[in-house]
């Protein structure tokens, strides 16, 4: 696939405006018992013009950055999440699928908070067990998707970004496609403005499991001028590249850490996925 790094205004807006021939999908909130947090637990979907409850469609799970919740990816217009996923499916570019927003902060104390801390920010990592074991069964069984890794991609901005990493490394078993936006510090020790970062994993931890299969694509992008993770995406594409892991990277020129660099990675990562 050909990266364009720098689109002009025009092309730009043309992924991602309104099309009056194009429907848009429909945003649904619900809330589901999560065993994995001992609670009720929100998430928000986003389900094609064309969904009816009998055709299914493959899914993408998508993770917001720190601080965030489900409804806030999808609620801010400016991410153009409907025009973007209408308008390739509509021009043949990509699928029609569907999109879960949950939220990543898994724990089972309602009164803990994310911080920038070890203890605070621990429970972004227990969502890949929340995911595997709660929000994805119980999308499976309420709605008409299409199950299995090659019907399923993880994806995410900022700390969405690297828990999308650490949850594609672990289960590619469970995923066939892995996206990182502007990915956050944290995915191995490092330390930046906010804290020092223990590590989800170990720099020689970062590869598959045994046995498990490969994922079929990983993209990894980042803004050029991003002011909150700075060259921590950058680093992940050189330890990915040490470690014999085959992804995509690329930069958005001119980007900072805001919705140019969300909708530029949600373009390219669609059209890779669910061929």
């Amino acid at each position: 696939m050909k990266i364009q790094n720098e689109m002009s205004p025009q092309l730009m807006l043309e992924f991602y405006k309104d099309r009056p021939e194009v429907k848009l999908g429909t945003v649904k909130h619900e809330t589901y018992y999560s065993n994995t947090c001992r609670m009720e637990r929100g998430f928000s979907i986003l389900l094609p013009a064309s969904y009816d409850g009998v055709k299914k469609y493959p899914v993408v799970y998508f993770q917001h950055g720190i601080f965030g919740d489900e409804n806030g990816i999808i609620q801010d217009d400016s991410n153009k999440f409907k025009q973007i996923s209408a308008n390739l499916a509509a021009d043949g570019k990509a699928k029609e699928m569907i999109f879960v927003f949950g939220h990543m902060y898994a724990t089972d104390d309602p009164n803990q908070k994310p911080g920038f801390d070890s203890v605070a920010i621990k429970p972004y990592d227990n969502f890949i067990n929340e995911l595997v074991n709660d929000l994805m069964p119980y999308i499976e069984t309420n709605y008409a998707v299409l199950t299995g890794r090659e019907n399923t991609a993880v994806c995410g901005f900022s700390m969405g970004g690297r828990e999308s990493l650490y949850i594609g490394l672990l289960r590619p078993d469970l995923f066939g496609y892995i996206g990182a936006i502007a990915p956050a510090p944290g995915l191995v020790p490092g330390k930046d403005g906010f804290m020092t970062h223990e590590g989800s994993l170990q720099e020689n931890e970062v590869k598959y499991p045994d046995g498990m299969p490969l994922p079929e694509f990983v993209m990894i992008c980042c803004g050029t001028q991003d002011s909150v993770v700075g060259k921590f995406p950058l680093s992940y594409h050189k330890l990915f590249n040490q470690n014999g892991i085959e992804h995509l990277w690329f930069e958005i020129n001119g980007a900072d850490h805001n919705n140019i660099a969300i909708r530029t990675g949600l373009y390219y990562f669609l059209q890779e996925i669910f061929k």
